[in-house]
């Protein structure tokens, strides 16, 4: 088992929480750590090539690394990871999702035996790569600060709420995919990625309540009428849909606006599920 890949005792049973040494320093350390571990793996052998005694081989990327990472980052710097170098937070994410995108595990290939070069692989799985990448990452991120996620699709996300996970994660039932169900998964991704600011969440928010808006008509059938307008109250009077005066702003938007992004999409999977009920 390598080191990292699950939890030891005292991190397991809640003995030592894991956090308080994993600061930005260590992050950067356990980042490089992770690709290396990775190259040794060879998992990264499709896109940045691989060194021979007889011919190096390219990869995906071509040969010209120090441009592509700088056309990928905007900046120079980043790739190729330079590994006597101090990365701060940002420089960390973006070099994990970048990892992330140019992960792919080794599958089939032919055996080098001149000057014991190795196996050249020439088939792999992309996806089977990104999930032990994001797997291992993920034990990481999760202990940094207030907790961060790398998601299915690559993008550094924050840890939900502690209790909340479970409602972020859950699917929805399907159904109505253009209307519903993509512009809930939409606005969730648009709460929870990195740099989102208080503009963002107030926008899922509304993006939740769009979505309710869409199943009132089904809404109806299912609840009382005081029920149906308490759902839309909080959205049309507390500065979350509309812009007038008899808005009621003076509420601390950090807090606020979590909870009913909670709230609202509790209650969307609530309405889909005693609409299903009742047909």
């Amino acid at each position: 088992m390598p080191t990292g890949a699950r939890r030891y005792y005292s991190t397991r049973t809640g003995k030592f929480s894991g956090r308080e040494d994993l600061d930005l320093n260590w992050l950067g350390k356990i980042v490089v750590s992770i690709f290396d571990h990775f190259v040794q793996l060879q998992y990264f052998e499709e896109y940045f090539g691989r060194p021979c005694v007889d011919d190096d081989r390219d990869g995906l990327i071509g040969s010209d690394p120090v441009t592509y990472g700088f056309i990928a980052f905007r900046r120079g710097g980043l790739f190729p990871i330079d590994r006597t170098k101090t990365y701060d937070e940002v420089d960390c994410f973006d070099l994990i999702e970048f990892l992330f995108d140019h992960v792919s595990k080794p599958v089939d290939g032919w055996y080098h035996s001149y000057n014991q070069c190795g196996t050249h692989y020439e088939t792999f799985d992309r996806d089977a790569g990104r999930k032990e990448f994001r797997d291992r990452v993920n034990l990481v991120l999760e202990d940094y600060t207030n907790g961060w996620q790398l998601s299915e699709l690559g993008e550094i996300q924050a840890c939900a709420d502690p209790g909340l996970d479970t409602l972020l994660d859950a699917p929805l039932p399907p159904g109505d995919e253009r209307n519903v169900n993509n512009r809930v998964n939409a606005a969730i991704s648009k709460f929870r990625r990195r740099g989102s600011t208080l503009d963002d969440r107030r926008d899922a928010v509304r993006d939740l309540v769009d979505v309710l808006e869409f199943l009132r008509a089904d809404a109806k059938k299912v609840l009382s009428n005081k029920d149906e307008d308490d759902l839309f109250n909080i959205a049309n009077n507390f500065g979350i849909r509309h812009h007038n005066s008899k808005q009621k702003t003076n509420y601390d938007p950090a807090v606020w606006l979590s909870w009913m992004f909670y709230h609202y999409l509790a209650t969307i999977h609530a309405v889909i599920r005693l609409v299903e009920r009742d047909n």
